[in-house]
């Protein structure tokens, strides 16, 4: 197996330097296994108008209160012409419904588990109590429901999502259709002015027959490949604009497995917000911005003032390789058509976004060591075991302990083959710096995250704090690996 190469020195933007540097592995693409023919699939509709997402409805009619209901269900979709395929769906909707949510709210989802196998409702990125939190220790049984209660606090605003988090099966559950954006949105949001356009990219693997395939053992070793990326659960869909408007654009990547270095053809991008929410100034000039697995970018487009123009959103190759298995193009992603009307007028960004404060000096230091193993049988399939601090998953053990409120410097180094998206549970971190053998380079500006790749063969900083006492996950996104037990368990102390 070969070791993944790193792009080329400089071909990086700044937002890339932040979230990851060089080539990794994970990223779905155009095959299975290299040099082997991919297997046959049924055509996807492609070419649709860019959907709208639905929002769940708030039943409270106090605005203080968000009170909603989810269930998670079977379901069948026209996803390719002339068969159904069968997903599991939020509300029967695919992607699931929209949460929209304000700062200083009170919410309460009930959620009915109509599976089959356990489920949860992990609120991704979001500051909740390690009860609601839906980890794999608190599963949903299958016919069970329960309510997930929580407040959200000021500060949070920024682009969030939700999905399952049950023990071994994350990977199989959001491979048919268990995942939904979520938007916490503040009174004072310095970007209010710009039209807001959710872009929620999933991905999805059928076979000849329509239905999604099943996991294979490279799927279990380098992250689920070769699916087929969707934007709002369409293939391909057309973006209709009138020419120079500006909009902000808030991306997610929802894939198991898949590395989306964006870009649009013709126009910059201007980096705005990432996991936690709006940086404290404007990122201009973006030629492309890295967004690994779980994570998610807010960026503004000022969309070119030709009419009736076509510009690809593409998902740029990030890998040659991912060790020998995956095989990688560029893709795209959606189509932005502009109209014949004449060009809107552009509009300013504000020099400053919102006060990003340092949470101060770390006074403890946490390391997680990323290694693969030889060859076990299990989750992972027979293949490469993949560990944090030299062990796999155990719900009974804590791995790490913490107290609430101590700031900590948590250096994260992975002697692996391929990168791993780190994410942790119950709060924001930010990235302090990157080591690549010898040399060390600080972060390019600050910025809240939950999840932060960690490139093949090199190190990253971050500095951290918990918030409320419990049981927190720590853990790779490729969801695949932690399904295989590439996690762990923090016990918060008061």
């Amino acid at each position: 197996m070969k070791r993944r190469q790193f792009l080329a020195a400089g071909a990086a933007s700044t937002a890339s330097a932040l979230f990851g540097c060089g080539g990794g592995g994970g990223s779905g693409g155009s095959g299975m296994m290299s040099g082997g023919p991919p297997a046959p699939r049924a055509a996807l509709i492609e070419g649709q108008p860019l959907p709208t997402l639905p929002s769940l409805s708030n039943t409270s009619v106090d605005p203080s209160q968000f009170v909603a209901s989810l269930s998670a269900a079977p379901a069948q979709l026209e996803l390719a012409t002339g068969s159904r395929t069968g997903l599991w769906l939020y509300n029967g909707a695919f992607p699931g419904p929209l949460i929209e949510l304000r700062e200083g709210q009170r919410v309460s989802v009930r959620v009915e588990n109509r599976l089959s196998i356990d489920t949860t409702v992990h609120w991704h990125g979001l500051p909740v109590p390690p009860d609601q939190d839906g980890s794999p220790m608190e599963p949903i049984p299958a016919g069970d429901t329960r309510a997930y209660t929580y407040d959200i606090p000021a500060g949070t605003a920024g682009t969030y999502w939700y999905h399952p988090h049950a023990h071994q099966t994350t990977a199989l559950q959001v491979a048919r259709g268990l995942a939904a954006p979520l938007i916490v949105r503040s009174s004072d949001d310095p970007l209010a002015m710009l039209p807001d356009v959710t872009l929620f990219v999933s991905g999805v693997r059928l076979d000849a027959a329509g239905q999604v395939s099943p996991m294979s053992p490279v799927d279990a070793m380098v992250g689920r490949q070769g699916e087929t990326l969707l934007v709002n659960g369409k293939r391909l869909p057309v973006h209709n604009v009138r020419p120079g408007t500006t909009q902000r654009w808030r991306v997610l990547n929802a894939t198991s497995a898949h590395y989306l270095r964006l870009s649009l053809e013709g126009h910059s991008l201007t980096l705005v917000g990432t996991d936690g929410g709006l940086l404290s100034a404007p990122q201009p000039g973006q030629s492309e911005i890295l967004v690994a697995p779980a994570q998610r970018v807010e960026i503004v487009v000022r969309i070119s003032g030709t009419p009736n123009a076509r510009f690809r959103f593409r998902a740029l190759r990030h890998a040659t390789d991912s060790m020998g298995f995956g095989v990688y193009a560029d893709e795209d992603l959606m189509t932005v058509q502009t109209s014949a009307e004449s060009p809107a007028a552009p509009v300013a960004l504000p020099a400053t976004l919102r006060a990003l404060g340092d949470p101060g000096p770390a006074t403890a230091h946490q390391r997680l060591q990323l290694d693969q193993g030889g060859m076990g049988m299990g989750a992972g399939m027979g293949m490469l075991n993949f560990t944090i601090n030299g062990r796999t998953f155990d719900p009974t053990r804590v791995d790490l302990t913490t107290q609430v409120g101590r700031i900590e410097a948590w250096d994260i180094v992975n002697n692996t083959m391929m990168d791993h998206p780190i994410h942790i549970h119950g709060t924001q971190f930010q990235l302090l710096r990157r080591q690549s053998g010898a040399t060390v380079t600080a972060a390019p500006f600050p910025a809240w995250l939950d999840t932060v790749d960690v490139p093949a063969g090199e190190s990253a900083t971050i500095k951290v704090r918990q918030t409320m006492p419990g049981k927190r996950m720590f853990h790779c996104h490729i969801l695949e690996h932690e399904d295989a037990g590439m996690m762990g368990v923090l016990d918060v102390a008061v």
